[in-house]
């Protein structure tokens, strides 16, 4: 049989995608299933609130000179330390002396609102569990761009990793006569369901 130069590259191609994809490829999955079933399983969320008081000193500060976009460095290091939240990154919106900042995050939602006329800090926090923190991961939803970077790179591996399988296929296909039916069995099922049932 006469070897291929390049079928030992492909080779190694195939086998270091797919060893790149394996924990995200077993992932998605998992939660491809839990999300399209996401109506049939019972979710309790957790709910936590707090209230508290801007410092005086703080609060006179504030009034004197009222924000009118961002977190002044005082405000947010206070904020930060009472809830125990980061607030990097976050952004805050000021109406009419007051303010509020929505801290999504996968799994939950959380957000702060503080008035500046009575000081008055009310704070909320929900927490959906574990599936809907890895369903959002799934989605990309609320998780930050490194996340965001590490899909694309895990979508470009899985590429890389069918795409080599399918040129393993035709390699190996002389010998197995059942690869092309079953390959176009892989197309027609999906796109027959698409053209069917869905509207």
């Amino acid at each position: 049989m006469i070897r291929l130069p390049w079928l030992g590259t492909l080779r190694q191609w195939h086998w270091i995608s797919s060893a790149l994809c394996l924990v995200g490829m077993l992932l998605f999955a998992v939660t491809g299933t839990t999300l399209n079933h996401a109506g049939q399983i019972e979710s309790r969320p957790q709910v936590q609130t707090r209230a508290a008081l801007l410092p005086e000193s703080l609060l006179g500060s504030l009034q004197a000179d009222v924000p009118e976009v961002g977190l002044p460095a005082s405000l947010r290091e206070w904020l930060e330390q009472t809830l125990e939240v980061g607030l990097a990154g976050r952004e805050a919106e000021w109406s009419d002396g007051e303010l509020y900042v929505a801290l999504p995050r996968p799994g939950g939602d959380a957000w702060l609102s503080l008035s500046l006329e009575s000081g008055k800090l009310e704070y909320e926090s929900t927490d959906h569990g574990w599936i809907a923190y890895f369903n959002d991961l799934h989605k990309g939803r609320n998780s930050g761009e490194a996340w965001s970077w590490f899909i694309d790179f895990f979508a470009a591996a899985c590429v890389v990793f069918s795409l080599t399988g399918l040129l393993l296929l035709q390699r190996h296909a002389g010998n197995r006569p059942s690869t092309w039916p079953l390959v176009g069995l892989g197309l027609v099922v999906p796109l027959l369901l698409a053209l069917l049932f869905i509207h």
